[in-house]
């Protein structure tokens, strides 16, 4: 029996887990109550919910970036890599393989887009060859930025500087990516578009991916699991297809059923 045993095949530890998560703002602010959840190896796990529910505290939280927001983790643990986040800063994080794309994409709108992507490999500490190979796979991927290489972020459409952002932070080698709300104020088509890439660094480049998104239909659509934020506490979660199943979640976020109040976890 012991040997029976010893063959069965083990879960991968997570890449991140939260465990019961408390983040304050200024001392006196309470913006997550609470918060669990785990993001595997390979997966997609989306964070849905309203403005100000804390999906994009849950991210700082995740990435190490609170401080300078003045928030902090007063309770529960961040572990990236079954290593707590406490011990590491955030440019550590980074080159260890975790890297966020804000929310409002913050490119430098002064620098050319190939300046911009170069950035990307500062926390890397990459070789010129490795950052010329790296800029290159990026272009591969987005076709479009390398028609505007040398031009200035400033003057690229919103869709474009989206694409920017998520292939400056391609640069850095993550194997984990936070994205912070990427549809935000994008034509329906570059919305879609986007969540293509979204599925393709999935699918074929094996990143993992924690997506915080108001956009629940584009977010369920590529995300393996999924939960809802509310008020700074997880009220919901599961697997993506049983969360589109859910008729209070097609009520408030997917628009598909007649109004109800609230959700059930």
């Amino acid at each position: 029996m012991p040997a029976a045993l010893s063959v069965l095949p083990q879960l991968a530890p997570p890449l991140l887990e939260l465990e019961r998560v408390e983040v304050v703002y200024d001392g006196i602010v309470v913006a997550l109550r609470g918060v669990s959840l785990r993001v595997p190896p390979k997966s997609v796990v989306a964070l849905l919910g309203p403005n100000g529910a804390g999906k994009s505290t849950t991210l700082k939280a995740a990435s190490g970036v609170l401080a300078a927001e003045r928030g902090e983790v007063r309770r529960g643990t961040v572990t990236f890599r079954g290593k707590p986040l406490r011990a590491r800063s955030p440019s550590n994080l980074v080159r260890e393989g975790l890297v966020q794309v804000l929310e409002g994409r913050h490119c430098f709108l002064h620098l050319t887009v190939e300046e911009n992507l170069a950035t990307g490999g500062f926390a890397r500490r990459a070789s010129r060859g490795e950052l010329a190979a790296a800029i290159e796979h990026v272009y591969a991927r987005f076709p479009r930025l390398r028609e505007h290489r040398r031009r200035a972020a400033g003057h690229l459409s919103g869709g474009e500087q989206q694409m920017l952002a998520i292939g400056r932070a391609l640069i850095a080698n993550p194997v984990l990516l936070l994205l912070d709300e990427p549809s935000m104020g994008l034509a329906p088509k570059l919305v879609e578009e986007i969540f293509t890439i979204v599925r393709e660094l999935h699918a074929k480049d094996g990143v993992s991916v924690l997506l915080a998104e108001q956009n629940a239909a584009a977010a369920l659509a590529v995300a393996d699991t999924a939960h809802v934020l509310e008020n700074g506490r997880v009220i919901a979660g599961g697997p993506a297809a049983d969360m589109r199943a859910r008729a209070d979640v097609q009520t408030l976020y997917l628009g598909t059923r007649r109004a109800r109040k609230g959700v059930s976890a």
